[in-house]
């Protein structure tokens, strides 16, 4: 393989460490944070799709739009939750 590691792979690289590092959180911590979690992810996602949309890989790049898109559901869930708990 003779692939430049050029600024959009750099891009991809910082998504895919965001994306390991919310598992890794969710995994390892006693209580989480929903708003750093999926917030996290969907920052992993983006950078991801960033870096897809200068090196195509249809496949991953419909992975990353559910991913973002659950991602999404979380905060959203996570947001409600909060103004319920609220009142």
């Amino acid at each position: 393989m003779n692939t430049p590691l050029d600024w959009p792979s750099i891009v991809g690289l910082c998504g895919t460490a965001c994306i390991i590092g919310a598992y890794a959180y969710l995994t390892l911590a006693k209580a989480t944070n929903p708003f750093l979690l999926h917030g996290t992810n969907l920052l992993g996602a983006a950078l991801l799709t960033v870096s897809l949309l200068y090196h195509t890989n249809w496949a991953s790049l419909v992975l990353e739009f559910f991913w973002a898109s659950i991602a999404l559901l979380g905060l959203v869930k996570a947001w409600r939750g909060r103004k319920e708990a609220a009142e």
